[in-house]
């Protein structure tokens, strides 16, 4: 019997299987086809120059903003997701586009360095020259927001993008391909081609300057697999496990929400959420107390009173399922919601207390509406207890006395001290984790060198008093290299 590939896929609501869209499912020949494209356009890209792309940028912007509305429609449709929620992502989006925008030149342009004194007589810069082509593989529970770290910030530095958006919200992605070309119409710039992850793999394979990858950490390494094939280099933001830290000077009221908010918004769905929660012995009652009246008043649904949506991916329900009854079997209590929380679609707000630091419901990542919260001695235990996973993307602190501290000791990319998620929505910090939460940073300064490769350039001002670089260099010019040398760095220094 004969069997014939599909050639489309559909997109559903999560919420009700409603077909918000049909997409190809490009295959590896349309892929190369793809970057081929956007290896020509390209090169017009980058004749552009700082400011021409900003322009372009600018006003691929101000069209977002004018149809955001219809852009978080899509969000809505296609993630389930809150369409409050599905705005602000847009909204932080835009922000990182003109910032993007504004200091490409500034970070990327020339910058003189200083030749030292051997190389006086040379002038020395450094400027960071276009990849090329640029793959982006986003994710689908930031659909908007997480790619748009990468893609804003790979067009800002004079590259051409081909975008694989997650197979959950292909809609979006093609929603902002579309936008992108009524404000460069010329050529084609930025593209998204649609599938599964045979259509990731021919994008790693396509010989591109750099694939931009945001998923799981299992997917995660076989996009370095691929790409190792072509030493095509990676940037990986991966999962996360982030822990909330709260002190006993802490603001009660203040670390209580930013738990509920940071550990339940979107469902949970989100690498820099809070999944897990270690608060000081002398305030732990109070804390955990305030953290159950917040959640009982925070609902799952799809109706417009709806706090937080479905879960966008069916199988994560089985992991967030296991990780709750795990926990259970293993001593833990269920405050709020428990194992009866976990549904079809849906999983209501569940927080875990007395759950052992072995049980997956601490060490994996659950992405969805959880929390675990466990009593401390001190902040050294919960820094100990914090660090003890193979994740370090994000975390939080709540303390009115060792905030920064406490910061500076978590294992982690990033960290906000007395709120949640905050470094997020400040563009010039950089956004990034360290173990198996990935490597390499998508925002600010460090985000836009990311997509550019550094270019030494010297150039000889005046003829030098000795000519190292030469088969001319005399016996007698070695000596006075030799003394010089020793005067330079010769003599021994305390401290």
């Amino acid at each position: 019997m004969t069997t014939v590939q599909a050639t489309t896929f559909d997109s559903l609501n999560p919420a009700t299987d409603e077909v918000v869209g049909t997409h190809p499912i490009h295959t590896k020949e349309q892929v190369q086809a793809a970057v081929a494209r956007a290896r020509a356009a390209a090169a017009w890209w980058a004749d552009l120059g700082f400011a021409g792309r900003a322009g372009r940028l600018r006003a691929w912007k101000s069209i977002v903003n004018a149809k955001a509305a219809e852009l978080a429609d899509v969000v809505h449709r296609e993630t389930g997701k809150p369409p409050g929620d599905a705005m602000l992502e847009i909204i932080l989006a835009i922000d990182h586009t003109e910032w993007a925008a504004k200091n490409a030149r500034k970070v990327l342009g020339p910058h003189r360095r200083s030749p030292g004194l051997l190389m006086a007589n040379q002038a020395a810069t450094v400027e960071y020259q276009p990849l090329g082509v640029v793959g982006v593989i986003g994710p689908w529970n930031y659909p908007v927001f997480t790619p748009m770290g990468s893609i804003a910030y790979a067009l800002a530095a004079g590259n051409a993008v081909v975008f694989k958006p997650s197979e959950y919200t292909p809609g979006v992605g093609q929603w902002l391909a579309d936008s992108f070309a009524e404000a460069v119409p010329e050529h084609p710039v930025f593209q998204v081609i649609t599938g599964f992850g045979e259509t990731g793999a021919a994008l790693c394979r396509a010989n591109v300057g750099k694939i931009a990858f945001t998923g799981s950490t299992n997917t995660g390494k076989k996009i370095m697999a691929a790409c190792s094939e072509t030493l095509t280099p990676v940037l990986i933001e991966a999962g996360g496990k982030d822990a909330l830290l709260v002190d006993a000077d802490a603001d009660l009221e203040a670390a209580a929400d930013a738990a509920v908010w940071g550990g339940i918004s979107n469902a949970g769905q989100t690498c820099i959420g809070i999944e897990r929660v270690y608060v000081h012995e002398r305030v732990y009652d109070a804390f955990v107390s305030k953290v159950v009246a917040k959640t009982k008043a925070v609902r799952a649904g799809f109706d417009d009173d709806a706090d937080i949506g479905p879960i966008t991916m069916p199988s994560q329900l089985d992991i967030i399922r296991r990780h709750i009854t795990g926990a259970l079997a293993k001593g833990a209590r269920a405050l709020v919601g428990g194992a009866d929380a976990v549904g079809d679609r849906y999983v209501q707000p569940t927080i875990l207390v007395d759950v052992p630091e072995d049980a997956a419901a601490v060490t994996e990542e659950t992405f969805g509406p959880t929390l675990t919260i466990a009593k401390v001695r001190d902040m050294d235990e919960a820094v100990d207890k914090a660090n003890a996973t193979v994740y370090g993307l994000g975390g939080s602190v709540f303390s009115r006395g060792r905030g920064m501290e406490l910061a500076r000791r978590l294992r982690s990319g990033m960290v906000s001290v007395n709120s949640v998620i905050a470094f997020v929505g400040v563009p010039s910090l950089p956004f990034g984790g360290v173990g198996d939460s990935g490597f390499g940073r998508i925002h600010g300064p460090e985000g836009l060198r990311e997509f550019g490769r550094p270019k030494a350039i010297t150039r000889q001002r005046v003829r030098p008093p000795m000519l190292l670089t030469s088969f001319q260099r005399t016996k007698k010019i070695d000596a006075r290299v030799a003394k010089l040398i020793t005067v330079l760095h010769g003599k021994r220094r305390r401290g």
